[in-house]
């Protein structure tokens, strides 16, 4: 039987070219020709020989599906027809390389896990009688699961995680599969009731269904049907309802994980006869009750974690006896209670992560002397007592955090030898005494956080030995001395903040040369002397403050060249001299001068009101002239003939002011001045500055006008805006928000504004829109932006226009958006959340390039109630956990990019009459499984760059999975559009959990 394929052109290497499609007419038929066709003869004849059934249907299987990574291309060389057992990415079931009719080859392993395959699942597959081990995981499959596989009398072991499977998991499989011994169907897009039905199959051992949308259900008693199960993975599947006490049934379970469901009630006392658990996850649901007694006699267990539920009472004492338990995490509960005495005693303890609890008492002494102990965060309790010497006896420690408690004594001085620790935060104690020389020197420590103690003496000068320091916080002590001229030896230093203590004499000149520099918080010592020279080397600087210290001498120009500095304060101490002219390019949202001993004349940026607080108290320092009472005859007489041409030139500029203020009265008159608040007396604006600008209120009001309206949104109505500036017209863009005089809204107008001000106020980057400044009145609400000549990406790709942005444009948009929102993920503290990313919040510059605007709704993540407020995103955009989580993440704007991008793939809108009743996601999975990739590529770009548009296609894809966890974060997002056209994308693999590393921190 010959398997039927597309027409390939003569040269094809394809066994199945079929002859008669060459044309012996259009070409002469040379001898040399003739011999070559008569040599590929045999060639084709063999090709056309049936293959056994099992490798026809691998063709079909292949012929359905795209192949972007061209992985099965190997599967049409003619060398390889007659053994085809040499095929990659399957074995057979016997080690011969050739086949006969009466010992036909059988397929027995298919092993196609991650490779780049997108369609729905070949049917043909069911039709591998013999197959054992099938593997399609971690690609692009839509659809629903098939049936038929529940029929493969062979089949052990079944892997369709990490797709996008869809529908109900078939009551088929609950049926068949009579030798099935391991399902994994985690990390897909399946909905419906829990399939409880599955523990049917008794053969089972390993279960994985983690991480798809099942609906509420409860996990039912049969779980323990399959006595043999090794490994049950339901992380993340809607679970409710009470843990059943069957549970405890499943003698040979190693690997228990039902992490992040909504389960209530008790921890079953009957898991402590799971005598082979080495796992058991139950953290993040609603558990409450207390952690079982009995765990001790647990003999192989490592990893016990409950956190993030509602446990209280007590932390068992026999739990810490469990003889190879590795990790115990209880954070994030109700426990109260002293710490068991037991602790001292645990023999495998490495990990213990205890923190935001209610536990009191004291640490047993000898805590460390028995056990490996690397991890240990026992923050935000009320921990009393002194820290055990013993901590570290073992040399393993890395990271110590026992933040918000209440240790008292000093701070051992066996942590200074600790060679292992990269991570100390023990602020917000009670610790007394001086700190360990060796703790300051250790070559691995990079977080030493020891603010809000009572700690005295000095900083040691070995600090320089700490070579990979980046954040020394020792604030709020009383520490005394000069700080060491070593401490501009540390190569890594980021971040000093050692405020509110007692250091004295200079600042080290060294410190200047600590190029890495980020943050610097000396605030209220009694620091004498000057700023060090050479501070032009600080440009990575965003926040200097040196306020309510001793310091003299004049404030260092180069202070004006250092471009990420955003706070400055350098108020309450004894600086003379002028106020630098070059401050005024910094971009600063804090700038405090006061209370110094500053003279001269104030740079022309800052003798505006609103920099009025900077400078109080300094009583010489002038804003235009200053007096010249105390100046020499001399001098008088030599500022004679300066006042009468100051004089002269003031009375033409009086006079033109004159007629400025005349036809500024004129256009007001005629404009409206739609921003002035109920229409009547002219309103005080308050002014918001995060760049150097050159206008002012009166310029930006009178372009409120009708006839200058660019766009309208949800949050307001955008104006274009010409200024003059610097002598030259300057388009600025002014969103004016909804409220006041324009449409009311219900309330949130204010929250809007604060919110976009706060966020886009301490941001830079060459990809996001920049924001100029901010002006509020009343309830008029103006912001200021720089104007983007090309509008937005949806405008010009869907009206009309997109014909001018060719594949190498439309690529360009991809990454200069993706990187603007990886800045916000990524580099941005803490992270920062869009939650509207969507094509017209995409603004093109003069040369298509893309930068992120309207952040009228972004939130900081962790912030409270203001994370969760009205719907986030708009239609077509929003990523469907949104629906029964109502919470936005990163995650969710890495799928409105995802959407984005298949915009710029297809050419269509999200949503759409030309969709039908879906939206683009659904539109783009449907049309890849009925006319396969081509169907869906814009058709405005034929014959451009076909493989990268499939390959962006497939980080779309990718970006928007169903689940969370199945897409990419955005700098992994960034890095694929970056890889090089011709080779292929590659997808990160995500085996089942074994011991899952929470990034959770304090």
């Amino acid at each position: 039987m010959t398997v039927r394929r597309k027409p390939h052109s003569f040269h094809s290497t394809s066994p199945a070219a079929p002859l008669s499609r060459v044309s012996l007419h259009t070409t002469p038929m040379t001898p040399l020709l003739l011999l070559r066709l008569l040599c590929l003869l045999p060639l084709a004849a063999a090709a056309a020989a049936a293959l056994p059934a099992d490798f026809t249907a691998l063709l079909a299987a292949k012929s359905s599906l795209s192949d972007p990574a061209s992985a099965l291309v190997a599967w049409d060389d003619p060398r390889l027809s007659k053994s085809p057992c040499r095929w990659p990415h399957l074995l057979c079931s016997s080690n011969r390389s050739s086949f006969s009719d009466a010992h036909p080859a059988v397929v027995a392993s298919l092993l196609l896990s991650n490779l780049s395959l997108a369609g729905a699942f070949p049917p043909p597959l069911c039709s591998l009688g013999s197959l054992v081990h099938l593997d399609l995981s971690y690609n692009s499959l839509t659809g629903p699961l098939p049936s038929c596989l529940a029929a493969l009398p062979s089949l052990t072991h079944l892997d369709l995680a990490g797709n996008a499977f869809s529908g109900q998991v078939p009551a088929a499989y609950g049926a068949g599969f009579p030798s099935l011994a391991t399902l994994s169907l985690a990390g897909n897009g399946l909905s419906g009731a829990f399939p409880g039905f599955l523990f049917n199959v008794t053969a089972l051992e390993e279960v994985l269904l983690a991480y798809n949308p099942f609906a509420p259900s409860p996990l039912p008693e049969d779980v323990s049907r399959p006595t043999r199960l090794r490994l049950l993975w339901l992380a993340g599947c809607g679970l409710v309802g009470e843990i059943p006490p069957s549970i405890g049934r499943l003698g040979s379970l190693v690997n228990l994980d039902l992490s992040t469901n909504n389960l209530t009630g008790e921890i079953p006392s009957s898991i402590r006869r799971m005598e082979n658990a080495m796992q058991i996850e139950l953290y993040s649901n609603r558990l409450t009750g207390s952690v079982p007694e009995g765990l001790g006699a647990l003999k192989k267990l490592r990893f016990f974690d409950a956190s993030m539920n509602r446990l209280s009472g007590e932390i068992p004492a026999d739990v810490f006896l469990a003889p190879r338990l590795e990790s115990l995490h209880l954070y994030q509960n109700q426990l109260s209670g002293r710490l068991p005495a037991t602790l001292g005693q645990a023999p495998a303890l490495a990990d213990l992560r205890l923190f935001s609890n209610r536990l009191v008492g004291e640490l047993p002494p000898e805590f460390g002397k028995n056990c490996p102990l690397e991890f240990l965060d026992l923050s935000d309790n009320q921990i009393s007592g002194l820290i055990p010497a013993a901590l570290c006896d073992a040399g393993k420690l890395e990271q110590l955090l026992i933040l918000n408690n209440e240790l008292v004594g000093p701070i051992p001085a066996e942590l200074g030898q600790c060679r292992t620790l990269t991570r100390v935060r023990l602020p917000n104690n009670r610790l007394s005494g001086s700190v360990p020389q060796g703790l300051w020197a250790l070559p691995h420590l990079y977080l030493l956080e020891l603010a809000g103690n009572m700690l005295s003496g000095t900083v040691d000068p070995t600090i320089a030995m700490a070579k990979n320091l980046s954040q020394l916080l020792i604030s709020d002590n009383r520490f005394t001395g000069a700080l060491p001229a070593q401490i501009g030896a540390l190569p890594a230093l980021f971040e000093l903040s050692a405020a509110n203590n007692m250091f004295s004499g200079t600042l080290p000149a060294s410190l200047a040369e600590v190029s890495t520099l980020g943050r610097l918080d000396l605030r209220n010592n009694s620091l004498s002397g000057g700023l060090p020279q050479g501070v032009r080397r600080w440009q990575k600087l965003t926040q200097l403050d040196l306020a309510d210290n001793h310091l003299t001498g004049t404030i260092p120009p180069e202070l004006g060249e250092l471009p990420l500095l955003n706070s400055l304060d350098l108020s309450n101490n004894e600086l003379t001299g002028d106020v630098p002219v070059q401050l005024e390019n910094l971009k600063l949202s804090l700038f405090n001068l006061s209370n110094n001993r500053l003279t001269g004349i104030l740079p022309p940026l800052f003798s505006g009101s609103m920099y009025r607080d900077s400078f109080v108290g300094n009583p010489a320092l002038c804003r235009g002239t200053c007096p010249t009472g105390g100046q020499s005859r001399t001098a008088r007489r030599g500022l004679v003939g300066t006042v009468v041409s100051i004089l002269a030139a003031a009375s033409v500029v009086l006079l033109l002011g004159v007629g400025w203020f005349c036809y500024t009265c004129h256009r007001s008159r005629h404009s409206g001045h739609a921003a002035e608040p109920g229409g009547g007396s002219r309103p005080r604006w308050v002014l918001t500055t995060f760049h150097k600008v050159g206008f002012d209120e009166d310029d930006i009001v009178s372009c409120l006008d009708e006839d200058n309206v660019v766009g309208m949104g949800a949050a307001g109505k955008v104006y274009k805006a010409v200024l003059r500036r610097g002598g030259e017209d300057v388009a600025v863009a002014v969103k004016k928000l909804w409220g006041g005089g324009g449409k009311a809204t219900d309330g949130t107008a204010k929250d809007s504004f604060d919110v976009e001000v706060a966020t886009l106020g301490k941001i830079r980057h060459r990809n996001i829109v920049k924001l100029w400044c901010c002006f509020h009145s009343g309830d008029c609400r103006l912001l200021v932006y720089e104007y983007m000549p090309n509008g937005s990406l949806g405008d010009l790709l869907h009206g009309g226009k997109g014909s001018l942005l060719d594949w190498a444009a439309r690529h360009r948009v991809m990454v200069d958006a993706a990187e603007g929102l990886a800045y916000l993920h990524h580099d941005c503290a803490p992270p920062i959340v869009h939650r509207d990313v969507k094509s017209n919040n995409i603004l093109l510059d003069a040369q298509l390039g893309a930068k992120v605007a309207d952040f009228g709704v972004a939130r900081v993540i962790g912030e409270g109630p203001a994370a969760v407020t009205a719907i986030a995103g708009s239609c077509g955009y929003i990523a469907p956990e949104y629906s029964y989580t109502l919470r936005v993440t990163e995650k969710s704007d890495v799928y409105s990019f995802g959407v984005v991008m298949l915009e710029l793939v297809t050419g269509k809108k999200p949503v759409g009459a030309e969709l039908g009743d879906k939206d683009l996601v659904r539109w783009v999975h449907g049309g890849i499984e009925k006319d396969g990739v081509e169907s869906v590529l814009d058709p405005r770009l034929a014959g451009e760059s076909r493989d990268d548009m499939v390959r962006a296609l497939h980080v779309a894809l990718l970006c928007t999975s169903s689940l969370p966890i199945n897409r990419p974060s955005m700098r992994t997002v960034v890095k694929l559009l970056l890889e090089a056209a011709p080779q292929p994308l590659a997808i990160e693999s995500k085996p089942p959990k074994v011991a899952e590393e929470k990034p959770l921190d304090v």
